[in-house]
C-alpha cells in the first residue's frame, strides 16, 4: 500500500511528473532563446512562475458558469496525470498496465484538447471562442495521423500494451530492419502531430497573442491559470514519453545506462527536437493546418501503415 501511494504521488508520479514537466520548461525555454541569439530564462525560472501564478488572485467574468469556469482546469491536469502512470519511466514496468492502455492514453491526451475548447466557451469572450473553435478545428487534423503513427508499433509487435511495445520493438527490429522505414515515417509523423497537439509554434494557431490575445485562455488568472499552465508542460513530457516508448524502444537499459536515464535522455531528445520546430518556423494559418493534416500528414501516415502491412505480410 505504502509503495502504491508512493508510485503514485512521488515517483514516478505526480511530484516527479510536476519537477520535471517544469524542468523541460526550462530546457525548451532556454534552447528556442539560444536558437534566437537570445540568452534565455534562469534554471528556476519555471518554478518561480508557477509560485507566482498560484499566489495572484483568480479573477472570473460576470455572467459566467463559474463552477464551469473552476473545474475544467482540473479535469485538463487529472487527465495528463492519469496517462503518466501507464508509462514505464525507470523500469519496463509502469505504475498502471492494461491490455489496451495506449488506446487509453491516447484518449486521455485528448482530454486537455477538448477542456480548453470548453473554457475558451465558457469564458463568453470573442477572442475566447474564437480560441476555443480553433482548439477544436485543430483537433481533427493532427488526431487522425497521430493515432494512425501510434499504430504502426502497436501492429508491428502484436500488443496494444506500451510496456510490451517498448520491450519487444529492439528485438522485432533487429530480426528484421526493413522496419525501421515504416517505424521512421510513424516517427516523423507523430513528432509533428505532437508539436499540433500541444498547439507550439507553428501550430499555436488557438492562443496566438497577435491575433486573439491568449485565445481560451484569455479570462483566465491566477491559480486556474497556473493550473492550465502545469498541465500544458506536464502534457508535452508525457506526449515525449509516449512517443519514445513505442518509437525508440522506452527505458531499456543500454550499454549499461540505467533505465532512468535512458528515459530522461529519450525524451529530452524529443523535446529538443520539438524546440527546433519551434524556433525554425512562423505560425501558420488555421486553413493551412487543415490542409497540412489532411493532405501530408494523414496520407504520409496511411502510407507507413500500408507499407508495414507489406512487410508483415512478406
Amino acid at each position: 500500500m505504502i509503495k502504491q501511494l508512493i508510485e503514485l504521488f512521488i515517483f514516478p508520479g505526480l511530484v516527479f511528473l510536476i519537477a520535471y514537466s517544469l524542468y523541460v520548461q526550462y530546457i525548451d525555454r532556454k534552447l528556442y532563446a539560444r536558437l534566437q541569439n537570445r540568452v534565455g530564462p534562469p534554471w528556476f525560472q519555471p518554478f518561480a512562475d508557477t509560485i507566482k501564478l498560484f499566489s495572484k488572485e483568480t479573477i472570473m467574468p460576470r455572467n459566467i458558469d463559474k463552477v464551469l469556469f473552476q473545474i475544467l482546469p482540473y479535469f485538463s491536469f487529472a487527465a495528463v496525470v492519469t496517462s503518466f502512470l501507464f508509462i514505464p519511466v525507470s523500469s519496463l514496468s509502469p505504475v498502471f498496465s492494461y491490455p489496451g492502455d495506449l488506446i487509453i492514453v491516447a484518449y486521455l491526451l485528448t482530454i486537455p484538447t477538448l477542456v480548453l475548447a470548453l473554457a475558451g466557451w465558457v469564458s463568453g469572450t470573442t477572442y475566447s471562442v474564437i480560441g476555443g473553435i480553433r482548439c477544436l478545428t485543430q483537433l481533427f487534423s493532427y488526431e487522425v495521423p497521430f493515432f494512425i503513427a501510434l499504430l504502426m508499433p502497436a501492429i508491428m509487435t502484436g500488443t496494444w500494451n506500451i510496456a510490451e511495445i517498448s520491450q519487444q520493438l529492439p528485438g522485432f527490429i533487429a530480426a528484421n530492419p526493413l522496419f525501421l522505414i515504416p517505424l521512421f515515417i510513424g516517427f516523423v509523423v507523430s513528432i509533428i502531430s505532437l508539436q499540433g497537439k500541444l498547439e507550439r509554434r507553428p501550430f499555436d494557431i488557438p492562443d496566438a497573442e497577435t491575433e486573439i490575445v491568449a485565445g481560451p485562455f484569455v479570462e483566465y488568472s491566477g491559480r486556474l491559470f497556473g493550473i492550465f499552465r502545469l498541465a500544458i508542460d506536464m502534457e508535452l513530457v508525457v506526449g515525449a514519453a509516449v512517443v519514445a516508448a513505442v518509437f525508440l524502444g522506452g527505458p531499456h537499459a543500454y550499454f549499461g545506462i540505467p533505465s532512468f536515464i535512458v528515459f530522461l535522455l529519450q525524451t529530452l531528445f524529443i523535446i529538443i527536437i520539438l524546440s527546433v520546430i519551434k524556433a525554425a518556423t512562423a505560425r501558420i494559418r488555421i486553413d493551412q493546418m487543415i490542409n497540412f493534416g489532411w493532405r501530408i500528414l494523414a496520407p504520409l501516415s496511411l502510407t507507413g501503415l500500408i507499407l508495414l502491412i507489406i512487410l508483415l505480410n512478406l
